[in-house]
């Protein structure tokens, strides 16, 4: 039996449905679930005891749309300046060179990032896979397990190159028959749907630029055939809008509602250009919306309508979005930034600082299904993180623990914790060394990037 147990914490900010913060409490996990919580509770004998007497404690940050590949793609000055599809265009062809190692390195990069910065779970949306490149998601999982990471992957999917009006490169793009083959491949061998699952699969073609509406429609006949869940990008620019409107006679969301992609099972990467009746639809349906604000500011894309999505009750939640469209990987980075775009955009109607961490928490577990991860109470995985209070730059700004992390801002955690097991400890990985993946990383980008 494996026991963790946080002792005396200032403050657990539990995000549960009575939105409680415990003043000096304590939190006991046992075999990666919380099994009690309180203000005068004892560690068991034989538990690890992490003293968090200037701790705040959160429920771990939830990722849900990212591109992890994307890490050894960043800060290049030749699409520093540039709008979606012609990033993407110029992209491809760096993209087209992916293998395993590069994936593997990328998502150890990525993820550690993540986890050093209060992110217990990530979604990666990946639909490059270049000929002859082997099993890029098994590379995925064979990382995040490395690390400890709570992970979900997609067998993404393009079968539109240039030929066919579509962005990528002939390499990069595969038959329906193949991708569908493999899908079923990946699930069979990945998919774990029970309570504290580590591993999930989804199905997730790309966009409706480079997937035709033949692999949109077989990809969520094979996703509920097999209980996964739906994912891609949509309503992230007006030349996607326009696209769908000359090839198809229709508005983004409609054509993917004409293929059955709408439903509590789907979630839609961006949806900055949504109109109200669309939005009152995805809210009746329960299709979801992973927010991605700095990427979306980067790109110059726009700004997804969140304050009036939360009014309506659409699904919300938070995510990084690719690396080389926002340059970063930190879920709290995103808060703050997600936090000061409503302020700038919408005034008193933004959502509120804890209204964000909600998002990044429990809006995120909804787009993924999941009601085992998102909040702190008895029963639920234990996924956390540690922020110590007493740092020099929090000194007179923890009055409000539940939104300090995105009014005030916070770089970095001293303790992270993925079912039970801390994977961060006093700001370092530990089950990986970061000198080691570093250096090997910088080995394989060299090469990548030739």
């Amino acid at each position: 039996m494996s026991v963790l147990f946080i002792k005396n914490c200032r403050a657990i900010v539990t995000c549960d449905d009575a939105d409680r913060v415990l003043q000096n409490a304590s939190l006991c996990i046992t075999d990666g679930v919380i099994t009690d919580m309180g203000a005068h509770i004892q560690p068991p004998f034989g538990a690890r005891v992490i003293e968090g007497a200037d701790m705040l404690c959160y429920p771990g940050l939830i990722n849900t749309h990212h591109h992890l590949y994307q890490m050894f793609s960043r800060n290049l000055p030749q699409v520093q300046n540039m709008e979606l599809f012609d990033w993407l265009k110029t992209l491809y062809e760096i993209w087209k060179g992916l293998d395993e190692t590069v994936v593997r390195y990328s998502t150890l990069t990525g993820l550690g990032t993540l986890l050093k910065n209060g992110c217990t779970t990530c979604f990666d949306h990946h639909y490059v896979f270049p000929a002859g490149a082997g099993d890029l998601i098994g590379a995925q999982f064979e990382a995040a397990g490395e690390l400890g990471m709570r992970m979900v992957c997609s067998r993404g999917s393009m079968d539109l190159s240039k030929k066919d009006g579509g962005l990528p490169p002939d390499s990069v793009v595969q038959t329906i028959d193949a991708i569908l083959r493999d899908s079923e491949r990946v699930i069979d061998a990945y998919h774990d749907p029970s309570f504290g699952s580590m591993r999930q699969v989804v199905l997730a073609p790309c966009s409706p630029f480079s997937v035709s509406a033949a692999l949109l429609k077989e990809s969520a006949l094979l996703a509920r055939q097999k209980g996964v869940r739906l994912h891609t990008h949509l309503c992230e620019t007006k030349d996607e809008e326009n696209y769908t409107l000359q090839k198809c006679g229709l508005r983004p969301l409609a054509y993917m509602e004409s293929l059955g992609w709408i439903g509590k099972d789907v979630w839609y990467a961006h949806g900055i250009h949504f109109n109200d009746e669309e939005l009152r639809l995805l809210a009746k349906t329960g299709t979801g919306v992973a927010h991605c604000p700095a990427s979306n500011m980067k790109l110059s894309s726009g700004v997804a309508r969140i304050p009036d999505m939360l009014s309506l009750g659409v699904p919300v939640g938070l995510a990084v979005d690719g690396s080389a469209s926002n340059d970063g990987s930190s879920l709290l980075e995103e808060m703050r930034v997600c936090y000061l775009l409503h302020r700038l955009t919408y005034g008193d109607k933004a959502p509120s600082g804890y209204e964000v961490l909600k998002m990044a928490t429990r809006g995120s577990a909804r787009l993924l299904g999941r009601d085992d991860i998102g909040s702190l109470a008895v029963g639920k995985c234990g996924d956390l993180f540690l922020v110590n209070a007493k740092r020099v730059e929090l000194a007179g700004a923890a009055f409000d623990p539940k939104s300090m992390l995105a009014t005030v801002g916070v770089h970095g955690v001293d303790y992270t914790v993925v079912q039970g097991h801390v994977c961060v400890n006093e700001g370092r990985l530990t089950n990986m060394s970061e000198e080691t993946i570093a250096r090997d990383a910088e080995k394989v980008v060299e090469k990548y990037l030739g």
